[in-house]
């Protein structure tokens, strides 16, 4: 798929606030990036709430070297305001795609299949939702999923990331181009929230899944995503919507 400025997909949508300058959104990240580092340490056992009938579940997948801690913030609103029951897992740093995927897999299965089941993820844990997704059966437990700052055409930085991982999220992964080649075959709808001032995925447009709807959102950086009022109402939304 090429990826231009100018390529709007369907479902595309982009924030209209005020433009944010290049110094208050680098220091957003920073304050962001901080608050990752103190929540890390939080939330490392499995999570897995008592659902019943009917109820929401959300599962919260988080990326590479953080911790089921960073959706702290994001996991209130979504309980406050979704009333959704929440679950997390915190994954090992390093293990690749489809490891995670599969530890993804062992938590849902815990979950009551009466339930309706959404995935978020941010950066690696949005390719790990949509593996369970697409290769592990999970289209058949789940009933979205929503991406946040996942490179699913690779990024440049890969290379920054250790191996077993890093080959995952290069441009020529084989993990990514079979998620892309099987995005259509499967009908759990996929929501990608893409931050423009993305320093992680480069280029942002990379975060765009082929299928499903886009939110683009001015002004954000990749760990921005996790806090950013906005954003989290996008996910919030979207939970409600389904």
């Amino acid at each position: 798929m090429a990826m231009t400025s100018s390529w709007r997909p369907a479902g595309f949508s982009v924030s209209h606030e005020r433009p944010r300058t290049p110094r208050f959104t680098a220091v957003k990240e920073t304050l962001a990036t901080l608050r990752e580092v103190v929540l890390m340490p939080r939330d490392l056992a499995p999570v897995v709430p008592k659902a019943k009938p009917g109820d929401d579940v959300v599962v919260l997948v988080h990326g590479f070297f953080a911790s089921a801690g960073v959706f702290r913030p994001m996991k209130k609103r979504l309980e406050e305001e979704t009333h959704a029951v929440v679950a997390t897992f915190t994954h090992a740093p390093g293990a690749g795609v489809a490891r995670i995927a599969k530890s993804l897999a062992a938590l849902v299965d815990r979950i009551p299949k009466t339930t309706r089941v959404h995935l978020v993820g941010h950066s690696l844990g949005g390719l790990v939702a949509r593996w369970y997704v697409q290769e592990l059966g999970g289209h058949r437990h789940v009933t979205q999923t929503i991406s946040l700052g996942s490179p699913f055409h690779g990024t440049r930085h890969a290379h920054k990331v250790p191996v077993l991982v890093g080959k995952d999220l290069t441009a020529s992964s084989q993990v990514l181009h079979r998620l892309r080649k099987r995005a259509h075959e499967f009908a759990v709808p996929h929501t990608s929230i893409v931050a423009d001032d993305d320093k992680m995925v480069v280029p942002s447009e990379s975060a765009v899944f082929p299928v499903g709807d886009v939110v683009r959102l001015p002004g954000r950086g990749h760990n921005s995503l996790l806090y950013d009022a906005e954003s989290m109402s996008h996910v919030v939304t979207r939970i409600k919507k389904h």
